[in-house]
């Protein structure tokens, strides 16, 4: 039998392991990190939810409907007639610029929009809209010619007073516009392609 060895001092200190409790918070705590960054990530890449505000894109879209906005349509293509776009609001300036609109491209870069006699025409040909059922009641406009990277944007209540839009501020720029409305999420009676 060999006799005991002497012990090191230090060799017998408890290990630095964490208590079960700790290392359970720790995998919680590091998986809620995770998904909260992969749930930004997607929200500013990819897509993102927007609750019309007002009145301006009926019969389109009702107030307090929620739109899936989808940010990667045009991070590889451009906007195109009849889209409805979320946009930043070109009319707010200071604090309050982070709000957004809901509209429909109406004109591109290269067209030549123009109103007369409450009637839109693009590129000197009138323009029939199912998706609105009202005449513009607005002065006459135009003709204005769109530059490169700027796009004409209407709410589809074309009444006066009915949408505060490019007949208001012009055409906006395309760094303006955050993505395309795709469909409506909410309420679900009403959820549908646009």
């Amino acid at each position: 039998m060999k006799p005991d060895r002497p012990r090191k001092p230090g060799k017998d200190k408890p290990s630095k392991a964490m208590p079960r409790w700790a290392a359970e918070l720790w995998d919680w705590g590091r998986t809620l990190l995770i998904a909260g960054t992969v749930v930004l990530l997607v929200n500013y890449f990819v897509f993102n939810l927007s609750t019309v505000e007002g009145h301006s894109m009926e019969p389109t879209l009702q107030e307090k409907e929620w739109l899936f906005v989808n940010k990667l349509s045009y991070r590889f293509g451009s906007p195109d007639h009849g889209d409805v776009v979320i946009l930043k609001d070109p009319s707010k300036d200071g604090p309050q610029k982070k709000k957004f609109l809901v509209k429909r491209i109406i004109g591109i870069p290269g067209d030549t929009i123009e109103i007369r006699d409450a009637q839109l025409y693009r590129n000197g040909e009138l323009i029939i809209e199912a998706y609105t059922d009202t005449e513009i009641d607005d002065d006459d406009y135009g003709p204005i010619k769109l530059e490169a990277d700027n796009y004409y944007i209407m709410g589809d209540n074309r009444h006066a007073g009915g949408s505060k839009d490019s007949r208001v501020f012009g055409p906006v720029s395309r760094d303006m516009i955050q993505g395309r409305a795709d469909f409506i999420l909410w309420p679900i009676t009403k959820m549908n392609a646009l």
